[in-house]
């Protein structure tokens, strides 16, 4: 007979011919199930520990092949610094010749190892994410990417100065009178003194005779401005160039004129056609420049020869 507050639990179980009856106490259940608790706490502890060494080793693994792609990335990244600092050093030395071309000072040599400016690495890794020998590595290569961005600003600014005196250069030779303005003909009366071919007397000739054909198109020596066409005595019908630098040229003798005063004009411009007016015996072109007013001789400003 059972006591008042003993229970006891029945397990059935049914089969295909029986039924099976398992009984249970209060005490005996609850041991079944401390073990159970037990045996599944034990399985899913050695399980866990067996996961979680597999993830581990998962993880080891991946960071291996990521360290070995990042230590084979900065050895070509290294690589490729020292091929840009070889070729730097090149540019320096094509700098240093250029600039003397240019008539510029050289750069002071602690101002090249420095350089200009600055340059740090954009969206880099946490250097508190990787192995000590990576941040190290980071670490230089940074340091050589800043030098040599530093010294790349500096070639762009050294080569900017060079850019700009050239050009300034090439705009003053713009108004240097340099190509014959006639094309072929004969260089007859030259610069200095000669006997005048109407009077006989010996007088200074300020310029250079060409003769050609009448019609002979002239075309202005250098860039300038005309200050003068008109007609005007001996010279005949006259153009007056200015071409800066305190560069003038004339032109005297003209059959007719292409340009009128203040116009602006290019090398190589055609200014007109020679004649014989004025005080002329035959068919020429009279061709003076001066330098700061003085006359010059034309011969030693024909530099390039005729433009067609």
């Amino acid at each position: 007979m059972s006591r008042p507050n003993q229970h006891k639990y029945i397990l059935l179980a049914e089969r295909e011919h029986d039924i099976r009856e398992w009984q249970f106490s209060r005490r005996a259940l609850l041991s079944i199930v401390i073990v159970a608790v037990i045996a599944l706490s034990a399985f899913l502890f050695v399980s866990a520990d067996y996961i979680t060494d597999i993830l581990y080793r998962n993880r080891l693994n991946n960071m291996k092949s990521n360290y070995k792609e990042l230590s084979t990335t900065l050895v070509s990244l290294q690589k490729q610094l020292e091929e840009l600092t070889s070729q730097l050093e090149t540019l320096e030395e094509k700098d240093e010749a250029l600039r003397t071309y240019a008539d510029l000072p050289e750069i002071d040599q602690d101002v090249r190892k420095l350089g200009v400016g600055g340059y740090r690495l954009a969206n880099a890794p946490p250097l508190s994410t990787v192995t000590p020998d990576v941040k190290s590595r980071i670490s230089e290569l940074e340091l050589d990417i800043d030098k040599l961005s530093r010294k790349v600003k500096l070639e762009l600014a050294s080569y900017t100065d060079i850019y700009d005196k050239v050009r300034m250069n090439v705009n003053l030779i713009g108004s240097i009178p340099s190509i014959r303005p006639v094309d072929g003909g004969y260089l007859n009366s030259g610069f200095g003194y000669r006997k005048d071919p109407l009077d006989g007397k010996v007088r200074f000739h300020y310029g250079q005779d060409i003769t050609v054909r009448k019609g002979t198109p002239i075309r202005a020596p250098a860039d300038g401005i005309v200050r003068e066409a008109r007609y005007r005595g001996g010279y005949g019908n006259v153009v007056k160039i200015s071409h800066g630098l305190q560069y003038t040229t004339i032109y005297a003798h003209m059959s007719a004129f292409n340009v009128k005063k203040g116009q602006k004009v290019k090398r190589g411009d055609i200014i007109g056609w020679t004649g014989n007016t004025g005080r002329s015996t035959a068919p020429h072109l009279h061709y003076e420049v001066h330098s700061f007013g003085v006359p010059q001789n034309p011969l030693d400003f024909f530099f390039s020869g005729y433009l067609d």
